[in-house]
């Protein structure tokens, strides 16, 4: 097996339409990406990520590791921590987070799921 690498992540447009945010609570975020790697029976997964403007509900249902690379947004818990993000800043959440998102301005990111 050969293993696989994204060069230039910031520069790849051959993404894939990944569809609407099923949870939106304002607006329309659309999803588009370009699959890295995934494992067997779909148990962790890597690769870009893109989501237009919008707010929704979010819940992570396996561990996540993402760094941001372009656009803004913010991510409050269901407990109250606001987390905000900017261009090149690296989060993990954890299985089970739950919260709201909030897309300011198209984001790119590279994740790791597990």
């Amino acid at each position: 097996m050969t293993t696989p690498i994204m060069q230039s992540p910031l520069a790849i447009t051959d993404l894939v339409d990944w569809g609407v945010i099923p949870t939106m609570i304002e607006g329309e975020s659309r999803t588009s990406g370009k699959l890295l790697y995934k494992g067997p029976e779909g148990r962790s997964e890597c690769g870009l990520w893109v989501c237009t403007p919008g707010k929704w509900h979010c819940h992570v249902t396996r561990d996540e590791f993402c760094h941001f690379l372009e656009g803004r947004c913010t991510y409050v818990h269901e407990a109250g921590e606001v987390i905000e993000i900017e261009p090149d800043t690296a989060a993990f959440f954890p299985q089970d987070w739950k919260g709201v998102c909030t897309v300011h301005e198209t984001i790119k990111k590279v994740y790791m799921i597990r």
